[in-house]
């Protein structure tokens, strides 16, 4: 039976039924992938992929982003639990990043090749919280003024988790974040034009989030009050959705065109989310310059 895809109550998103993520044939993928393209997001439920399992499907859809300096390790645990099943301190720097994820983002904007997608399943839930949160920057892009349109055409920001991370209160020093993410250069800072378009679609999308700062040729307080209102104006209904997990649910959706925000819960319960990021074409996804 093909995929059936049930769109979600927002201006982007499908419910995926009828399909065994474990057993893709060629034909199905191909849908897949158009579906991707359309809605920005897919919603799997109850897929129960292993780790290895979902790194294949992610590969379906490009190269692997690495995360980590682990040899072989494609995908990487977004958690709050130690090795020994406790939870880790509120201090960790993996902590203090996951509270960073809280605000709206779009994945490895801070990185010189941005990432094309993302793919996140459940494993680990707590009993009430941690939905995610996503928002669809295409229609957001659609629906500004037009004089609005006009006056961020054409600007850029830079892009940098240090800035992000030192604005939730972690106080991370150049080259302390580069032990938990592979790749990370605190030196090499992009610089992102505010308005993007997709490089498989030829749509317009709004690109900030959480990581964007320092739009040139605005005062840093100009910046700021307009990388806010952008956000405050794009994450409205009816283009945000948030996710309600249920262990085995896996979800992919477009790092170009989309931001995602991760879901407060009682950090004394355990979570153990499983994320694999696929790698954006330099082509299309590397910063405008680095400085």
């Amino acid at each position: 039976m093909d995929p059936v895809f049930t769109p979600l109550d927002a201006t982007f998103g499908a419910v995926v039924s009828h399909v065994d993520l474990k057993k893709l044939s060629s034909e199905t993928w191909q849908s897949l992938n158009r579906a991707f393209n359309k809605y920005g997001l897919l919603i799997f439920p109850k897929q129960h992929l292993s780790i290895d399992e979902q790194a294949v499907f992610a590969a379906r859809f490009g190269e692997i982003e690495e995360l980590t300096s682990i040899e072989g390790l494609k995908s990487v645990p977004l958690t709050n639990m130690r090795q020994d099943g406790g939870v880790i301190d509120e201090n960790d720097d993996m902590s203090l990043i996951l509270n960073g994820n809280e605000g709206w983002h779009t994945d490895s904007s801070y990185m010189p090749v941005s990432a094309k997608a993302s793919v996140l399943s459940a494993h680990v839930i707590p009993v009430d919280g941690g939905r995610t949160g996503f928002t669809d920057m295409r229609a957001a892009y659609e629906s500004l003024d037009e004089t609005i349109k006009e006056q961020i055409e054409g600007l850029s920001a830079y892009h940098s988790l240090y800035h992000s991370q030192n604005k939730v209160g972690h106080e991370a020093k150049a080259g302390q974040l580069e032990g938990v993410i592979s790749g990370l250069n605190s030196h090499q800072i992009p610089l992102r034009p505010l308005v993007k378009v997709h490089p498989e679609t030829g749509k317009k999308s709004l690109f900030v989030g959480r990581h964007a700062y320092g739009i040139p040729g605005l005062s840093e307080a100009e910046s700021e009050k307009l990388l806010i209102d952008l956000i405050e104006f794009s994450c409205q209904k009816p283009r945000v959705y948030f996710h309600r997990w249920n262990v085995g649910d896996l979800l992919i959706w477009d790092n170009r065109c989309m931001l995602h925000k991760a879901g407060t819960f009682d950090r004394s319960e355990p979570r153990l989310m499983i994320h694999t990021r696929i790698a954006g074409d330099p082509q299309s996804e590397s910063g405008v310059e680095v400085a």
